[in-house]
């Protein structure tokens, strides 16, 4: 009975029926308890009260750490189907560090700045929103998007740790060209590749070299089919928190969110196809194709909002709340439109 209703998680044509049902179930949620009006904890604060033994149960300490649950449950998976072999071979793929580079870090952020200006020039602080939504590439969530479309994901990897590092230097450098004197904690940047990026990668990979060798490798190809399970929920779990974040507010004031939602999914089919096409040009892999052009495409929300939280008003941190809302959604269409393009472009490649 469970094994069935786990099998139509993994039925892609059901999944946005669910994505449907868990953006209700958010909405619904933040609208019956006001969650907009209450000053949401930053996650990493949230954890750090717990280590300290400081930590109030509370709807805004709750929330911060449903994000840090719901994020944990989608990349583990990931992470625990990795071999170690395969992040090997990824490293050695310099074509695919340039693409993501260039990319990431001489077109993104002035792509979403232009996108500001166009659709957000009388709206400073949405301006100041989007771009820094567009400052930094994605640490953590990238990666489940690529296993979702059946791409490289010890390449996705790669690529995120690598970006971990970049952005780490970059940052501050960014939002200083792009919104002038701007101040905040650079620790910021490393917490958050810790907390999303390291956490999950330790967990995923003790698992599948423990399990592997006590148990064998035919053990954990059973075991991954409710890992896979596990990080379709994950999704759904993080969709319900972060739609539940801003609930009432997508109910009183949809044209805010609208604004928003214009110039950022110009942007992510913008990016996403581009990277995508180029990797076909320069005769990439399918799987590698795919790895690239989520890696070019995803934004680090939680930086993002870090920075608002910490160095803005409430709006340009509303602004990148709402960011999320937008982007894991038209991901989700994007993992779709990867999947329904990859034989017209590339043929059949081997599983």
């Amino acid at each position: 009975m469970i094994r069935r209703l786990l099998e139509k998680l993994h039925d892609f044509r059901l999944l946005p029926v669910f994505v449907l049902i868990s953006m209700a179930a958010g909405i619904f949620i933040g609208r019956w308890y006001g969650i907009s009006n209450f000053v949401l904890t930053p996650p990493i604060d949230a954890l750090a009260s717990i280590v300290h033994g400081t930590y109030t149960f509370n709807i805004a300490n709750t929330l911060a750490l449903g994000v840090v649950i719901g994020l944990f449950m989608m990349i583990y998976p990931a992470m625990a189907n990795i071999k170690f072999e395969d992040l090997g071979k990824a490293a050695a793929s310099p074509k695919q560090l340039l693409i993501v580079l260039f990319f990431n870090y001489a077109i993104a952020p002035f792509f979403m700045l232009v996108l500001a200006k166009l659709f957000l020039g009388s709206e400073p602080d949405l301006y100041t929103g989007l771009v820094l939504y567009g400052l930094a590439p994605c640490i953590a969530m990238v990666i489940v998007f690529t296993y979702l479309a059946l791409g490289n994901a010890p390449l996705a990897i790669i690529l995120v740790a690598m970006n971990s590092i970049v952005q780490m230097l970059l940052i501050p450098v960014y939002a200083k060209l792009l919104l002038g004197n701007v101040r905040f904690d650079v620790w910021l940047v490393g917490e958050s590749v810790l907390l999303y990026l390291g956490i999950p990668l330790i967990a995923g990979m003790m698992t599948r070299f423990l399990g592997v060798r006590r148990f064998g490798e035919a053990w954990f190809r059973k075991l991954k089919f409710y890992l896979d399970s596990l990080s379709i929920a994950g999704l759904l779990f993080t969709l319900i928190v972060m739609f539940a974040l801003k609930g009432d507010l997508i109910l009183k004031e949809p044209l805010f969110i609208v604004q928003m939602a214009v110039p950022m999914t110009i942007f992510f089919w913008t990016m996403f196809v581009m990277v995508y096409l180029v990797g076909w040009r320069l005769k990439l892999s399918y799987k590698d194709a795919v790895a690239v052009a989520f890696n070019s495409t995803g934004r680090d929300f939680e930086i993002a909002i870090a920075i608002a939280i910490t160095a803005f008003s409430p709006t340009v941190a509303l602004a990148t709340v709402i960011g999320p809302l937008i982007e894991v959604p038209v991901m989700l269409v994007l993992v779709w439109f990867a999947k329904r393009t990859e034989f017209f472009l590339f043929g059949k490649e081997p599983r």
